[in-house]
């Protein structure tokens, strides 16, 4: 059994605070100041360019790619870490649409993150080709997988309501169509047991500052299937991509495997603060935070129902059907969230009346979740959310 209140310790969360929003961004783990600064100071500082070799900063993308892979069942090898979610979403549906010159639909579904829709506009308007970009609403995906289709991409939990894709049974549909399938595991990675190898996945990406704990913009990751690792076309060739970076050759040559999905520079302290929030996993059973995440889940359900009746459940009740996070609507929900941030329980807010409130395992047990719901009932029965300041929206919510 996975040793909760172990796991809570190597976090740095402020006295006071019940945080609620690591669905959003995780908080600190302990481990990543110390090595942050020795990546500054032994490292950088100490050995300046030689870092490169002699401190492992080229192969971070691979190393921590391999870490990664453990959390989402891929094999060794099969994921790289490097450059941001969008980016990622671009290079993955570039390559997934180019196994597929036949067919010029794009299948997603009205609850996927915008960012991943915007990042397929702007590839269709690229492209040139007539591909078009069909939405439809979650519960229609399934029957909306034809052959017509050149590519299905979906984020397996939907980032406002934690309502969550069957990957396997959504993969296999899309494979007996002749369908290539994307995956956005954002909200995924550390929240629940994933299977890309297990559900046949072609592609997968995701970021690694939520439930991962990488800190506000840590690079993200892209997963390539082996059987495509050699045949993937990197639309975006960087230099990191090349089979020899520092040969310099004047035309571009992919380098092997999921490496060729590699573009710019390696962050290398982004890297490092990444690479020590992942021992917190070390030991670690998906299992247990699984199971454990929808007690927790269904507890602040029952809960808030009981005790806030304004507040309306726009999460899946049935907890195997959601991911790590509980969502509720309200007519002033942003304002509602700023009291309760203002009282110490840090939630967000997601437009036009999500309240989200991501219960994670590693550091949030029953006792917080108890206490959220306290504060929550205060501020709705004292209608506390009704002041100016509150309404007044800052630039991220």
């Amino acid at each position: 059994m996975t040793d909760f209140q172990a796991t809570r310790a190597r976090f740095r969360i402020p006295d006071g605070v019940i945080y609620l929003d690591g669905n959003s961004l995780g908080p600190l783990p302990v481990a990543a100041e110390e090595r942050v600064a020795r990546t500054l100071t032994a490292e950088w500082g100490g050995q300046l360019i030689r870092g490169w070799n002699s401190a492992g900063w080229m192969v971070q993308p691979r190393v921590v790619g391999d870490r990664i892979a453990r959390l989402i069942g891929a094999p060794a090898g099969s994921v790289v870490v490097g450059d941001t979610l969008s980016i990622k979403v671009y290079q993955a549906l570039a390559a997934a649409l180019a196994m597929r010159p036949d067919r010029r639909v794009i299948l997603s579904d009205s609850g996927n993150f915008p960012t991943d829709l915007y990042m397929a506009e702007g590839l269709i308007e690229t492209l040139g080709r007539g591909h078009v970009l069909k939405v439809v609403a979650p519960e229609e995906v399934e029957r909306a997988i034809g052959e017509d289709v050149a590519v299905l991409m979906l984020t397996e939990v939907d980032y406002r309501t934690g309502r969550l894709h069957d990957m396997a049974a959504l993969t296999s549909k899309a494979h007996a169509a002749g369908v290539v399938t994307v995956w956005d595991l954002a909200h995924s990675a550390g929240a629940l047991p994933v299977d890309l190898a297990g559900s046949g996945a072609d592609f997968a990406v995701g970021c690694t500052y939520k439930y991962l704990n990488g800190g506000p913009g840590a690079p993200a990751f892209i997963y390539v299937a082996p059987g495509h690792a050699q045949t993937a076309r990197p639309a975006l060739s960087g230099w990191m991509g090349h089979e020899a970076p520092f040969a310099f050759d004047p035309s571009y040559r992919p380098g092997e495997g999921v490496e060729r999905m590699r573009v710019g520079t390696p962050p290398v302290i982004a890297l490092a603060a990444l690479d020590a929030a992942l021992d917190v996993w070390d030991g670690v059973d998906m299992a247990d935070v699984r199971r454990t995440s929808i007690a927790l889940c269904d507890l602040f359900i029952e809960l808030v129902e009981a005790q806030c009746p304004a507040l309306e459940l726009a999460s899946p009740r049935d907890g195997t059907r959601r991911g790590s996070q509980v969502s509720f609507r309200h007519p002033h929900g942003y304002a509602v969230m700023q009291a309760l941030i203002d009282r110490g329980v840090i939630g967000d807010f997601r437009a036009p009346d999500i309240l989200r409130f991501g219960l994670t395992p590693l550091y949030i047990g029953e006792a917080e979740v108890r206490g959220a719901v306290a504060v929550l009932r205060q501020v709705m029965d004292g209608g506390l959310w009704d002041r100016p300041d509150y309404h007044r929206k800052a630039a991220v919510t």
